[in-house]
């Protein structure tokens, strides 16, 4: 029997079909200030290649050291992944998450400095933030009542990390963080919904669960309603209840019948769908070119295909 190749061991580690959700987050931001503001500053390009490199970085270490923390229960339930399974070692693992927690704070800070007018400690300052609840959440928080609070924690702060080299006076609080929200709410809900996605599940917090990304979706409709009106906007509803029945319908078969793999399929249509969510979202400011953060999509599809998402 032919080995897994070493390349492949490192993408089921690092989660790597996930990465493109962290992305889509901050072109989520970078859509909603096209709009907001009066002018693009000259380093707005730069700084988002830099936002999102950091926000990647930040979110591939987390998958890194989540298997870390859970290398006793992983060698048990889950013998096949990279570090039971001595594809990786725990200590290239250690390294390697280390290595990109580092990584995303400098290219952070890199962000700030090219953005420069005050803005150099608002991007640290966020990334430093997701790298904590990152931490906390692989290393506990995720097996107590607040796993799904912390890890919406964890994306609210980089849709914030996104928008962080704007100053409040351009891109105020009362809209950035309604924004962020929507996004943080729908990945507690995920979250809660795979839960016990490997055993058996409850009906009842399924159900829970679905019903906090329902109220994500419904969220975004007053997030809509409290920007100016926008003729470009008018698809918007549309797209989200669109969105709404593209996730909703596997979850809905996994409440009728919570078998792993059915639980395990909405959970991976849900992670992956919110690259969707973000880009109809993006529609909200944009109009239709927000859908090309869609295009975020089918490389995420692709490598799922060999690579496990949850």
């Amino acid at each position: 029997m032919s080995q897994t190749p070493r390349w492949l061991a490192f993408a089921q580690l690092l989660r790597l079909p996930n990465v493109f959700t962290a992305w889509a987050d901050i072109a989520l931001a970078s859509a909603a200030a096209t709009a907001v503001l009066d002018e693009l500053p000259a380093w707005f390009l730069a700084t988002t290649v830099l936002l999102a490199l950091a926000s990647g970085s930040l979110y591939l270490a987390g998958m890194v050291w989540n298997d870390v923390f859970d290398l006793a229960e992983d060698a048990e339930s889950r013998p096949f992944r990279p570090l039971p399974s001595g594809r990786v070692s725990r200590r290239t693992a250690v390294f390697l998450g280390t290595l990109l927690i580092l990584g995303g704070l400098a290219l952070a800070a890199g962000a700030g400095a090219v953005a420069g007018r005050g803005a150099l400690a608002a991007p640290f300052g966020y990334a430093v933030a997701i790298a904590i609840a990152v931490l906390a959440y692989d290393g506990g928080l995720k097996r107590s009542p607040l796993g799904p609070v912390s890890m919406a924690a964890c994306r609210f702060l980089n849709v914030l990390l996104g928008l962080s080299p704007f100053p409040p006076s351009e891109f105020p609080w009362d809209l950035r963080l309604p924004l962020a929200g929507v996004v943080g709410l729908y990945i507690a809900g995920v979250t809660w919904f795979a839960r016990t996605e490997e055993g058996s599940s409850s009906r009842r917090q399924l159900t829970a669960a679905a019903g906090v990304i329902a109220l994500s979706l419904g969220s975004a409709l007053f997030l809509r309603a409290s920007l100016p009106p926008n003729p470009d906007a008018v698809l918007f509803p549309y797209l989200l209840v669109a969105f709404g029945f593209v996730v909703g319908r596997p979850v809905a078969t996994a409440i009728a019948d919570p078998h792993p793999h059915r639980v395990q399929a909405a959970v991976k249509r849900c992670v992956l769908g919110l690259i969707g969510l973000d880009s109809v979202l993006a529609t909200a400011f944009v109009g239709p070119a927000g859908l090309l953060i869609l295009f975020l999509l089918p490389p995420a599809l692709v490598i799922g295909k060999w690579v496990y998402s949850t």
